[in-house]
C-alpha cells in the first residue's frame, strides 16, 4: 500500500508536470510547469521568479541523470515515479529540488508579506495552476493544521513534505492535489 500511494501522488504530479499531454515529460514541459507557478509572483519579483526557474532546472536535471532510463531526453510516467521515489526525495536532493521552489512560491504568494499564506491568496495559487477553487479550499482547510484561518510557512513545508514523502494517505498533505486513494 506504501508503494501505490506515493506512486499515486506521483502519478498525478506528472499528469500536472506534462503539459502537453503526450506521456512523457521534456525540458519544455518542466519549462512550462516553472512558467506556470512563476505567473502568482507579483510583478517585479525577480529574486523569487529566479529562485522558482533555478529549483525546476536542478529538478529536470535530476530527472534526466537519475531517470532517464533510455537516454531519449524525456522521461515516461513509469520513469518520473521511480526517479521520484528514488532519488527526487533522497534527503541529499529533495531540499534543493522540491523546496526550493516551495520556500519561493510562498514567499511570492504572500502577497501582503505577513509571513502566512490566507485563504485568498493558496486558492488564487492554485486555481493559477489550474486546480480547481472547491478542490484547493479543501486543502486549505487540512493544511491549516492549528485552525487559525491561514498556512504558516512551516505548515506549507510540512505538507508538501507530506506530498512527497508520506505513505499515509490520510496525511494533511497527501491532498494538496486532490483526493489520494480510490474513490469512496
Amino acid at each position: 500500500m506504501t508503494h501505490a500511494v506515493k506512486g499515486q501522488k506521483f502519478g498525478t504530479l506528472f499528469t500536472w508536470f506534462d503539459q502537453d499531454g503526450d506521456g512523457q515529460l521534456t525540458h519544455e514541459d518542466m519549462r512550462g510547469t516553472a512558467a506556470a507557478f512563476a505567473e502568482v509572483a507579483a510583478w517585479g519579483d525577480e529574486a523569487d521568479l529566479a529562485a522558482m526557474r533555478d529549483a525546476f532546472g536542478r529538478w529536470w536535471r535530476l530527472l534526466l541523470t537519475h531517470g532517464d532510463a533510455d537516454g531519449d531526453g524525456r522521461v515516461s510516467r513509469q520513469e518520473f515515479i521511480t526517479v521520484m521515489e528514488r532519488e527526487v526525495t533522497s534527503p541529499e536532493h529533495f531540499e534543493g529540488a522540491v523546496m526550493a521552489i516551495i520556500d519561493a512560491l510562498m514567499n511570492a504568494l504572500d502577497t501582503d508579506r505577513d509571513g502566512v499564506l490566507s485563504r485568498d491568496e493558496y486558492v488564487r495559487m492554485y486555481d493559477a495552476l489550474g486546480i480547481p477553487p472547491q478542490r484547493s479550499g479543501e486543502a486549505f482547510t487540512r493544511l491549516d493544521l492549528d485552525g487559525n484561518g491561514v498556512i504558516s510557512r512551516e505548515e506549507f513545508r510540512s505538507a508538501v513534505s507530506d506530498f512527497y514523502l508520506s505513505t499515509d494517505p490520510d496525511a494533511p498533505g497527501s491532498h494538496l492535489l486532490g483526493p489520494v486513494g480510490p474513490p469512496s
